[in-house]
């Protein structure tokens, strides 16, 4: 097979794809792909790389759901793509990892950056992060198309063609969702990133004080008492209501990785959300109306319960 170069543009014939079954659809369905800096910054880029019709062609496949696998790796990006053929083409993106003692150099200078080193261990990707890179005489993103190998089993002598353009996106949909897999692609994951970083922080001492001894509640001396049920006291359940925003927690999650499904999840989770909650609701309050031993055994009404 011949290796293509990246400039060697071919005036190929378009095609039309086969349908994919199971492919990774985007979750943008038309306008930009990115929402945060860092995944903008991915694809602002890339586009500046003047890499023409086909990235539009690509943003086309991406919607399809024409890719069917992507693997992120160590400074390499793998994945299939479905074409016009029977087999699919395999794509690889491969993108120098930043050297150890870069990552050294990098990590000293962000403890010295408290609010940077803060953000990053919660999770975040602070603002003006590539300076901090710069500083450290590296780069996060790639500054020039040659930094970029790409590679595609497919006929089209274009490089990148529309199957690499597919996967570029999605690694920016997937850069919104997870931004440390931009520090990953370049050498380094999440875990030892936030071991790195914690490296050198001083934690206070916590010193151990042993617990009060808590007074034995004394048993009742009436076997009726005892061995009864006693009604549940005022108060003890709180007011049960709807929450006000639907599928918070859902959507604090975030969507699944590369979604494979026909429909939005989290846009399917926000119309499920209302119905399941209204009948939760309804549940709680008829168990809340169920005589005091029904209510504490949890025993539904019109239930046999078997005694071996």
């Amino acid at each position: 097979m011949r290796r293509r170069r990246r400039h060697d543009f071919w005036n190929f014939p378009t095609s039309t794809p086969r349908a994919a079954k199971g492919g990774i659809k985007a979750q943008s369905r038309r306008g930009a792909f990115a929402e945060h800096w860092w995944a903008k910054r991915w694809l602002e880029v890339l586009e500046s790389f003047d890499l023409g019709e086909r990235m539009n062609r690509g943003r086309r496949y991406a919607r399809r759901g024409q890719v069917l696998s992507i693997e992120v790796g160590p400074g390499i990006v793998a994945a299939m793509v479905q074409g016009s053929r029977p087999e699919p083409y395999l794509v690889t993106i491969t993108l120098r990892p930043i050297p150890d003692r870069g990552w050294e150099k990098l990590t000293a200078a962000l403890q010295q950056q408290a609010l940077f080193a803060a953000k990053l261990l919660a999770g975040e990707m602070p603002e003006g992060l590539e300076e901090v890179f710069r500083e450290a005489g590296l780069s996060l993103f790639p500054e020039q198309s040659r930094d970029l190998q790409t590679e595609c089993s497919c006929p089209d002598w274009s490089n990148p063609c529309k199957h690499i353009a597919a996967v570029h996106y999605l690694l920016a949909e997937e850069f919104d969702r997870d931004p440390f897999l931009i520090f990953a692609l370049r050498g380094l994951d999440r875990d030892e990133l936030v071991a790195r970083l914690s490296l050198g922080i001083a934690e206070e001492p916590q010193l151990e004080r042993p617990e009060p001894p808590v007074p034995a509640e004394p048993l009742p001396t009436n076997p009726a008492v005892f061995w009864g049920e006693r009604p549940l006291p005022e108060g003890l359940l709180p007011e049960a209501r709807i929450p006000p925003v639907v599928a918070a927690l859902v959507k604090r999650l975030g969507s699944f990785p590369l979604w494979r499904g026909e429909e939005r999840f989290l846009e399917t989770m926000e119309a499920l959300y209302p119905r399941a909650a209204a009948r939760g609701l309804e549940v709680f309050l008829a168990e809340q109306e169920l005589s005091p031993p029904q209510a504490i055994t949890g025993r539904p009404r019109g239930v046999r319960m078997r005694h071996d």
